[in-house]
This record gives C-alpha cells, sequence and structure tokens, in this order.
C-alpha cells in the first residue's frame, strides 16, 4: 500500500533532472535553481519562476576536479560534475540564501563557467533585530528588482499567495512527522524520504495534490509495524535513499530526523507577521537553525525536544565530508547528549559513495549496545 502511495514523488525524483532537460527554451527560462533552503523559494515562485533544488545524485566526481577542491562536500561537487555535463543546462539562474561559505563560493563557480540571466547570493542576518530585519528587507527587495530583471514581475499579492501556498504543503509534511513520532506512519524511512525530496523539485501546486492524497490515505493509519531501535538522525544533507534501508536492515527504527533534506525546511515559525514581506523575513529567520548559521549550544534544546517527542534512544549524525558546520557541531553536541544519558555515534559520507558493509557493521555495533542500556 505504502509504494502505491509514494508513486508520484518517487516518479519525478526518477526522472529529474531529464525530465526538466527536455522542456523547451520558453518553459525553461522559468526555472531557477537553488542549492540550500535558505533561499526563499516563496519569493522566486510569486515572481513567476519555478524553484526547483540542485541535487548532485550519484556517480564518479572527474571534471568537477578541475574548477573545485577537493575538499568540499560531495554534494556540491557532484552537482558541478553534472553541470559540466549539461544536466543543468534549464536553468534560468541560481538564487541562494547565504549559509556556510562553500555553497556561496560555488555559486561563482557556476557563474564564472555556466552563464545564465541571473545569478545572486541572498544575506541573511543572523540576529532578528530591527536594524537586521531592515536590512533583509532591502536585500529582499533587490533581489526582486533582479527577477524582474530576468523577465517576471513581482507583486505582493502574489507573495502573500505564495506564502499560504507553502504554508499549506509545510503543515502536510508536519502531520506526517507528526504521525511518524506517535508510531502510526506506515512508510518505510526511504518513503518518507521520497516524499520530502519530491518537495524541492515539483512544482508547488502539483505537490501539493500528490501530499493531500497521500495525507488522506494515511490519516487513519493504525500503528506502524516498524521494529528495531528508535534512532533520531541528525546531519546535513542526504541524497542517496539506500542509506536508510541499510539503517533500518541493520536495526535501527528511524523515528525522527533533523534533516536539511528532511524536516528542517518544513518548520513554520509560531511568529510568522501580518504582511506578506514581514512573514517571509520571519521564515527565515525564525525557522529551525542550520549549523551553518547558529551555535552548537542553541541546537542542543532542540535536539532535545526532538529525542522526547519521538521517544528516539540514540542519536546517528550523518553528515557529508568536509561539511564544517556540521562536523565542527558534533562533539558538543556528542559531550552534552551523553551526560543525559543519550548515546550517539557519527558517519562521514564519503564522495565515493556509501560503503553499505562498513555501514551495517557499525551500525548494528551501536544498536547492541543501546540494546544493552
Amino acid at each position: 500500500m505504502a509504494v502505491l502511495t509514494v508513486e508520484p514523488f518517487t516518479r519525478n525524483l526518477k526522472n529529474f533532472p531529464e525530465s526538466f532537460s527536455k522542456l523547451n527554451n520558453d518553459s525553461g527560462k522559468n526555472v531557477i535553481g537553488y542549492f540550500c533552503t535558505y533561499t526563499p523559494i516563496e519569493l522566486i515562485y510569486a515572481a513567476g519562476f519555478l524553484p526547483v533544488r540542485i541535487f548532485g545524485g550519484s556517480g564518479r566526481v572527474d571534471r568537477a576536479y578541475h574548477l573545485a577542491p577537493q575538499f568540499i562536500c560531495p554534494p556540491l561537487l557532484r552537482s558541478l560534475e553534472m553541470a559540466l555535463s549539461g544536466k543543468y543546462d534549464f536553468l534560468a539562474g541560481i538564487i541562494q540564501g547565504y549559509t556556510c561559505d562553500v555553497v556561496c563560493g560555488m555559486v561563482n563557480i557556476w557563474r564564472e563557467n555556466f552563464p545564465k540571466a541571473l545569478y545572486h547570493t541572498l544575506p541573511i542576518p543572523y540576529n532578528h533585530s530591527p536594524d537586521g530585519m531592515a536590512f533583509f528587507r532591502s536585500a529582499i527587495m533587490e533581489l526582486t528588482e533582479k527577477l524582474g530583471e530576468a523577465g517576471n514581475s513581482f507583486h505582493i499579492t502574489a507573495l502573500a499567495e505564495s506564502l499560504d501556498l507553502y504554508d499549506r504543503i509545510r503543515r502536510l509534511v508536519l502531520d506526517l512527522y507528526e504521525w511518524r513520532y506517535e508510531g502510526r506512519l506506515p512508510l518505510t524511512a526511504a518513503e518518507l524520504y521520497d516524499v520530502i525530496q519530491a518537495f524541492f523539485i515539483m512544482p508547488p501546486v502539483e505537490y501539493l495534490d500528490a501530499l493531500q492524497a497521500l495525507h488522506d490515505t494515511l490519516k487513519n493509519s493504525g500503528p506502524s509495524k516498524s521494529s528495531g531501535v528508535p534512532i533520531l538522525l541528525s546531519g546535513s544533507y542526504i541524497e542517496d535513499p539506500k542509506i536508510f534501508d541499510i539503517l533500518e536492515s541493520s536495526g535501527m527504527h528511524i523515528v525522527a530526523d533533523d534533516l536539511c533534506t528532511g524536516l528542517r525546511p518544513f518548520h513554520i515559525p509560531e511568529i510568522n507577521g501580518q504582511d506578506p514581506l514581514t512573514r517571509l523575513m520571519n521564515r527565515y529567520t525564525r525557522r529551525i537553525a542550520c549549523p551553518s548559521r547558529c551555535r552548537a549550544e542553541e541546537r542542543l534544546p532542540y535536539l532535545k525536544n526532538l529525542i522526547h517527542a519521538s521517544g528516539a534512544k540514540g542519536v546517528l549524525f550523518v553528515i557529508q565530508k568536509f561539511c564544517t558546520p556540521h562536523l565542527a557541531d558534533e562533539p558538543f553536541l556528542k559531550y552534552a547528549l551523553q551526560r543525559d544519558g543519550i548515546r550517539s555515534m557519527v558517519v562521514e559520507l564519503e564522495a565515493t559513495g556509501i560503503q553499505e558493509g562498513q555501514l551495517a557493521t557499525r551500525v548494528q555495533g551501536f544498536v547492541e549496545m543501546l540494546d544493552k542500556d
């Protein structure tokens, strides 16, 4: 049953990015790429463009090493490799909210090598102060001007509608997570992953329709049949769903996640504002913070709340190799969680892909340790 309900999402993921590459020029010029979830997709959509997240996929990295250093995270290298192969030629440009230095530097590499109508990095204040918000508002208005120069006009009414649309999507996704915490979501971790990842590449109206149908199908589900040690998965960017199958077949039951390709971008701030621009600013300054934009001490209460809500017995940190913000946070979080009796383990993902046997052996050892606690 679950396999059938996630089919629209898996189909879109399977066809990406080839499905966009087949668009004609008139349609293709409307697609704007972005790397991370601090990019204001509501604003891009309100200006008449389709925001699409740039994935790295899997495979070898050869040509990208001539343009970028090897010591950056594998997904960014892989996305550059795909771009060099022409797989992202359909993009009209890239807009990126300022997060880590590497992803912002990658925008500059793309700008130098792939001429497009629009490249822009949006500065986002770290502090929610009056001065910070005034600065952010002016930065957003600068972006709307650039979007207009790239071919589409911006209207404040369209932004309000776009914010409402994306909030409807986020509320439905948050319901799925709530059912997961309650132990009544009949989806494997890999199936839920497909549902979430499709959000980043599907037109939002089309995605909302598919998500609503899934939500209606699952809302009266009984207890999940999943078994294993309940685990919170925390980290950065996961692209290969195979890792979820390895974890679950090795004795883990993933009951919650703290991932930028998972829960984080779906958080809805409690203080959302009234006018559309204020709503947009609050959305990106009050959302669940990424380690690139806050201190580990600030993220600790959030992780503890997730552990409490989901009943997780341990935390598995899954981090892309060379992802400095997440790797820098992990020692502090590991120590702080251990003081509360919560064990954790870190797995670093390599550019060469997942080493299945090695990962399964380490996970099984961690599961056995948690079982003894």
